[in-house]
């Protein structure tokens, strides 16, 4: 019984009904008004990869594809490559680079000179499809770097299928890289430039390094550094786990071993193209964001880099532990009628056949009392010797590279654009009680308690978003930042907090209009606004080059502060100071918006509240 104020017996009450209603499986009884728990649950991370919509699959492509051989089709445009090729070169001869396995030709455009799908690591296709990267096999003759190759294997649903890749493929290991136009490749750089790494995001089943909200020319040229994006793989192909032995069965992980192969390339060849191997930054976003966090963790990571940034890191999201991974796994081979134990079926299944029960199993709920694991199905697990830890465990504890310096942030309404991408309705207040519930158990009624009173609409949609903001990202951020510069970190925080003007906002934001959603800073920092089919007024645009002042000047000299090898524009900018993120600076952090400021948090009091809890 609850012997508590009204408000908080009105709760509680709600609170031990809704406990009754949820059932053991994690699903609500559902008619046409009602939503579905697990699908509320797997869309607050997967966002608009709605599991239960119809699935688009590309159908031309097959296992031993080898996509930088015979590639004719841009796998985003579905224009001829050489006519790409021709517009983007304007008859300029491509720059020839020599390489550890060859020769490479690029192209030269307007912002840059590009390399686009250089291999870091021969295909991963027949009997090396659930196998670690292999190196590079060298190759005769100039290899052709002018146009990206096909993306790692992947199917899109609902809003988002008319943008993905038309083409995709196993053989997809692949790298661009983007050089400042004033490097000449014929004499050596008396001084060769920092290096940015991008990891892409999409939940671990999505994205590609070539997608055009990507394209890395203008921040090389800008920043004065050497842009790379790579490509690994995804979903089941990336992460499936079948069993524990290596020879015998598929072990997991082995999208994180790619990322890991390609930062080896990296160190082997960047210096032939201008860039300090040892002056590499690491960055990516969402889930590549978590990329970048393991990368800080694992002890082989160290020598690949030097410096990380972070952006819209979903902390609180778990990996999946050895044994649900290989649930997963075990209920993935029924769906293709493998034993789990037959590797030998499994290596004889189409690409297609994988990638239809990869998306067959993204609907089963593997742990119905760890609802957050729902949020990512497929993605890296705790295999005890490569990640040995969860992420926001080993950043509290200092299990890191501590002695790197890291840049981190979050948008200041991250959840918008999952809660109303799956809530098309208003939510009332007992259905946003069971939805709480359902996730936090125990905590629910002080969790309640604390955002019940704070939005007073009978729409509970926004403090549910809000939530999800808080718990998933900001605060563990926060916790997990205070605690590395506790331990002598050198660590900078930034909420990006702008509203674009034009309506016109880009589909993956189509939730957010008028809000600063998940994702609402990549435009920004790689000038894509076009291609994120909005305009940039002027104020908003030299937003856009102040944050490549602040993201370069940490490439170059690891203080997003220094006016060090700076462009002149930055040098003249007089940006505000980005003081680092430490108790004697009074936890700052920078607000990105068209007046940036370095201020206090503005949710230090919800922070100090989900510390306290200790749930994450």
């Amino acid at each position: 019984m609850c012997y508590l104020s009204n408000m908080e017996s009105w709760t509680c009450l709600l609170l031990w009904c809704t406990l009754c209603l949820v059932p053991i499986t994690g699903e609500t009884t559902k008619n046409d008004d009602e939503v579905n728990l697990v699908s509320f649950l797997r869309g607050i991370y997967a966002g608009l990869f709605m599991r239960d919509d119809p699935l688009v699959l590309n159908t031309d492509f097959g296992i031993n594809s080898l996509a930088w051989q015979s590639p004719e089709v841009n796998s985003f445009t579905g224009e001829r490559e050489d006519k790409q090729v021709k517009q983007e070169n304007n008859g300029t001869p491509g720059p020839v680079v020599l390489t550890k396995n060859g020769q490479v030709k690029g192209i030269t455009a307007d912002k840059a000179q590009i390399f686009y799908g250089i291999p870091y690591s021969d295909p991963p296709v027949g009997a090396y499809r659930w196998k670690p990267p292999r190196p590079v096999s060298p190759w005769k003759g100039i290899y052709d770097a002018t146009f990206p190759r096909a993306p790692c294997m992947q199917g899109c649903r609902g809003s988002i299928a008319a943008e993905c890749p038309r083409n995709v493929s196993e053989d997809c290991l692949y790298l661009n890289i983007f050089v400042p136009r004033d490097v000449n490749f014929s004499s050596p750089l008396h001084s060769p430039l920092p290096v940015m790494v991008w990891i892409h995001g999409g939940d671990f089943i999505a994205g590609s390094a070539s997608k055009p909200m990507y394209d890395g020319r203008f921040m090389s040229n800008f920043t004065h550094t050497i842009v790379v994006s790579l490509e690994y793989r995804l979903g089941a192909f990336g992460f499936l786990v079948s069993g524990k032995d290596p020879k015998t069965s598929a072990v997991g992980n082995y999208g994180i071993l790619d990322q890991q192969a390609a930062l080896l390339w990296v160190q082997r060849n960047i210096a032939m193209f201008g860039g300090d191997s040892s002056k590499v930054t690491i960055f990516g976003e969402s889930a590549g964001a978590q990329s970048v966090s393991l990368h800080l963790m694992i002890q082989s990571s160290k020598p690949l880099f030097k410096q990380a940034v972070l952006q819209s890191l979903p902390f609180s999201i778990p990996f999946k532990t050895r044994h649900d991974a290989l649930k997963l796994g075990k209920d993935f081979a029924k769906k293709t009628n493998c034993s789990v134990g037959d590797i030998v079926c499994l290596l004889s299944l189409t690409p297609q056949a994988v990638l239809e029960a990869q998306m067959k199993t993204s609907s089963k709920l593997v742990n119905p009392f760890r609802f957050l694991e729902v949020f990512e199905t497929w993605g890296p697990f705790i295999d005890g010797e490569l990640i040995k830890e969860q992420a926001v465990n080993a950043f509290q504890k200092g299990h890191w590279h501590k002695e790197k310096p890291v840049l981190l942030g979050t948008t200041s309404e991250e959840g918008v654009i999952f809660v109303y991408g799956v809530f098309n309705k208003p939510v009332s207040t007992v259905e946003s009680i069971m939805y709480v519930t359902a996730i936090f158990k125990q905590h629910s009624l002080r969790i309640l308690h604390k955002y019940l009173p704070l939005f007073r609409d009978s729409d509970r949609r926004v403090m549910l978003a809000q939530i999800v903001t808080d718990f998933v990202f900001l605060c563990p951020s926060r916790r997990s930042a205070r605690a590395g510069t506790e331990a002598g970190s050198q660590a900078w925080m930034y909420v990006f907090d702008h509203v674009t003007s034009d309506p016109r906002v880009w589909s993956g934001l189509t939730f957010c209009y008028r809000h600063v959603c998940h994702g609402a800073e990549l435009p920004f920092i790689f000038d894509s606004a076009p291609v994120a089919n909005f305009t940039l007024t002027p104020a908003e645009k030299l937003l856009s080059n102040r944050m490549l002042c602040y993201w370069g000047a940490f490439a170059h000299t690891g203080d997003p502060s220094s006016r060090v090898r700076q462009t002149t524009f930055c040098r003249e900018q007089r940006l505000p100071v980005w003081p680092r993120y430490s108790d004697t600076s009074g936890w700052l952090v920078m607000n990105l918006t068209v007046r940036s400021h370095a201020q206090v948090g503005t949710r230090s009091h919800m922070c100090d509240f989900w510390d306290h809890l200790g749930i994450y």
